[in-house]
């Protein structure tokens, strides 16, 4: 007679390992505007590979903070 304390218990499945995405340094586009129109532009391009760089670094953030829940918070931006 075998008890069921006494059966082997099925091994339980390996702990997955979670990938975020490498950091990468946030570079902006080279510009050279020659009038306040183009500076304008400038601006608006620069902004936007700000916004696109703080976009990376959130996800990057969030992806490890699931990993590491107690250690750090996703900073709330607008």
């Amino acid at each position: 007679m075998t008890l069921s304390a006494c059966m082997q218990t099925p091994r339980s499945p390996e702990p997955s390992t979670q990938q975020c995405a490498p950091v990468t340094a946030c570079t902006l586009p080279a510009m050279a505007p020659r009038s306040n129109g183009e500076l304008g532009d400038a601006l608006d391009v620069a902004r936007a590979a700000w916004r696109d760089c703080a976009a990376r670094v959130d996800m990057i953030l969030v992806c490890q903070a699931k990993g590491l829940p107690a250690l750090t918070k996703a900073p709330d931006h607008e």
